[in-house]
């Protein structure tokens, strides 16, 4: 049995492909894929600069899917042929030291569906059972296709420690800023302010419930900030540049905690003065991929309490997507999804 998948041959060379679909081991369920979200991880792996684990051409990328059971393995019992799934991609040992000690995302044998085995942009993606889970007629393949993007940043709005009434700065009004501005005011934030560059996406933000926002280019933030609020709790930083990441310092308030969920390239760096933080009192801390979250992601997907549709600005089929790696406006229009049945 062959398939159709989008296969990572090294820096720039993403190739559509027919490949062999491999036999089931006893535990593990084949999907067949609905959609497949394109990340700014798998855009790290088509520019060479690896993933959250380390990737090895050749490749099926992509780790945020739907689909519907096609196949089980012998001893699968938790889902049967025809169960609208998505999965977990980050597949831990449960028996090394950081398992062992409640700290599974740092496993030192994980299998990334994805980035260190074959993932989702394929017609086909196999995984254990353990790691695919059922969601509800009342669940869109497209919207369950985001349950892994969704669990990574409910890891990281648990890192934030929002207080009921707390002030929030979200920094990039991309799709995951936007999310996260969502889940801060979900999480009881009181003020959530989006700083952005992109008039329409200031407007979006707005309209998903910022109570302020800002064009950083043309405004100067920390007097907008000092003239709206008495002090910003928490700095979600969503761009993944050096830049920003510096300023995130600068906006935050006293007894601020500091949140890098941006990824920016593994090399960079900026200078950062100890005496900023003593003197404010800062947690800096970042988050790494999704433990113990995908589960609470589809039930706040079941919700409806984020609104998602507005985020996903092109479905692409397979065929096509190696344009979402090479057209910088898909890019820039927001979230990509790969139509892949």
């Amino acid at each position: 049995m062959n398939m159709k998948a989008a296969v990572y041959h090294g820096t720039h060379d993403l190739r559509v492909e027919e490949v062999p679909v491999r036999e089931l081991d006893d535990h593990e369920v084949m999907i067949q894929v609905k959609y497949c979200g394109v990340c700014g991880t798998d855009m790290h792996i088509y520019n060479g600069d690896g993933g959250s684990f380390e990737v090895t051409p050749p490749l099926i990328p992509g780790h945020e899917f739907s689909g519907v059971v096609a196949k089980t393995g012998k001893k699968v019992t938790s889902v049967k042929t025809g169960d609208r799934v998505s999965g977990d991609p980050n597949d831990m040992c449960g028996e090394c030291y950081f398992c062992k000690n409640a700290m599974q995302h740092f496993c030192t044998n994980n299998i990334g569906v994805g980035t260190t085995v074959d993932g989702g942009f394929a017609e086909y993606v196999i995984m254990r059972e353990k790691q695919v889970y059922k969601f509800s007629e009342d669940l869109s393949f497209i919207e369950a296709a985001m349950a892994e993007p969704i669990s990574c940043c409910l890891h990281g709005i648990d890192l934030c420690n929002i207080k009921s009434g707390c002030t929030v700065l979200v920094m990039g009004g991309g799709p995951i800023g936007m999310i996260m501005m969502q889940l801060a005011k979900n999480a009881g934030a009181a003020r959530v302010i989006m700083s952005e560059p992109v008039e329409e996406k200031r407007e979006l933000a707005r309209k998903l419930g910022a109570t302020k926002t800002i064009d950083p280019l043309n405004e100067d933030v920390e007097s907008v900030l000092m003239d709206y609020c008495e002090n910003v709790d928490v700095v979600i930083e969503c761009v993944g540049n050096i830049h920003t990441q510096a300023d995130a310092v600068r906006f935050a308030g006293k007894g601020a905690t500091i949140m890098y969920f941006g990824l920016a390239s593994p090399e960079a760096a900026y200078p950062l003065k100890p005496d900023d933080v003593f003197k404010k009192e800062l947690t800096i801390t970042s988050s790494f991929i999704n433990p113990y979250t995908f589960e609470r992601a589809l039930r706040v997907l079941e919700s409806k309490t984020i609104e998602l549709e507005s985020l996903i600005a092109n479905v692409i089929p397979l065929d096509d997507i190696t344009d979402v790696f090479t057209d910088k406006e898909i890019v820039r229009a927001g979230k990509a999804m790969i139509k892949i049945s």
